[in-house]
């Protein structure tokens, strides 16, 4: 994290820490840096354990197993709490746009995607207007540390995206520039 530009500590939405050596320092390492929500994991039912996680700083503590939607609506509320995130969704024309890991609709009837659509749908209409690299969606979907997965993964994710709210709206709401970036239009 100590790399990373504070322009692409801006996209995250929250940090997951699991079991680690210095489970207790990290916390404060990213408190240096980013105030985006902290949730621990826990594998047993220690309220000790507990409570120095929220004695080092972490936001919320789960036990595992938990479902995504779970950790993305903790996380959302944290940000509603602490007031750096204002809505729980947006609309957009006919569109209305959920930040908590529920589909998006469109003339009021679900628009199912799948996950990693629905996030880079989110992050547009998060950064309606502005032009996005595709390093940033990618930092956004995936994660800077993966290493596991091309950035040029993000172009097959936005064509499908595209080609899907395109049959749904009529129109592509999406305009990408090579080189640039992508950007989602209030047509």
């Amino acid at each position: 994290m100590g790399a990373a530009p504070d322009s692409d500590l801006l996209t995250i939405e929250g940090f997951l820490l699991g079991s680690c050596e210095d489970r207790q320092s990290v916390p404060k390492i990213i408190r240096e840096r980013c105030g985006a929500p902290l949730i621990a994991f826990s594998d047993v039912p220690s309220l000790e354990q507990t409570l120095n996680l929220f004695a080092v700083g972490v936001d919320d503590v789960v036990r595992q197993p938990v479902h995504i939607r779970e950790i993305i609506a903790r996380a959302g509320a944290i940000q509603r709490r602490t007031g750096s995130q204002t809505d729980d969704c947006k609309i957009i024309g006919s569109m209305r746009v959920f930040f908590d890991g529920r589909d998006p609709e469109v003339n009021g009837e679900p628009f199912v995607l799948p996950r990693r659509e629905r996030r880079i749908l989110e992050y547009l209409v998060r950064n309606q207007n502005k032009r996005v690299t595709k390093e940033k969606i990618f930092g956004f979907v995936y994660g800077f540390c993966n290493e596991e997965v091309e950035e040029s993964v993000i172009e097959s994710h936005i064509s499908k995206l595209r080609k899907k709210l395109r049959a749904r709206l009529g129109f592509d709401p999406i305009d990408s520039k090579r080189y640039v970036g992508y950007m989602l239009e209030n047509s």
